[in-house]
């Protein structure tokens, strides 16, 4: 990496793909959680896509997959001590997100033009 590099890109593009950061906060707030319990918190995620976050953030240091020699196995899901350590970051931007949300901040629309004409006069 060159001195010019920002250093906190590649670990965004590891934890905002697409369901990634949702993955993250059901982990924070559930703690460990088997495969079926996260499909059924995330209704909408396909269980190919689940999986192939769920290796990504393994192979990355930021989730622990525990398998238990049962029949069937059990499988389960936790944030490996890397992963917690992102626990305030990821509260942090939901704080922001929340609060942004309020004044009426939407995806790929901004600001209501109110708030943002308001924001160009100052």
């Amino acid at each position: 990496m060159s001195s010019n590099a920002c250093p906190v890109d590649p670990l965004l593009r590891t934890i905002t793909g697409r369901w990634t950061t949702y993955i993250l906060w059901m982990l924070f707030t559930e703690g460990p959680l088997r495969f079926g319990e996260l499909m059924g918190l995330m209704p909408d995620i396909s269980a190919k896509v689940l999986t192939e976050r769920l290796r990504m953030l393994e192979r990355n240091g930021i989730v622990l997959r525990t398998q238990l020699q049962t029949i069937p196995p059990q499988v389960s899901y936790e944030l490996t001590e890397q992963g917690r350590a992102l626990n305030d970051v990821i509260r942090a931007l939901n704080a922001v997100a929340v609060e942004w949300q309020s004044i009426g901040w939407e995806p790929d629309k901004g600001f209501p033009e109110s708030l943002s004409a308001d924001t160009a006069a100052e």
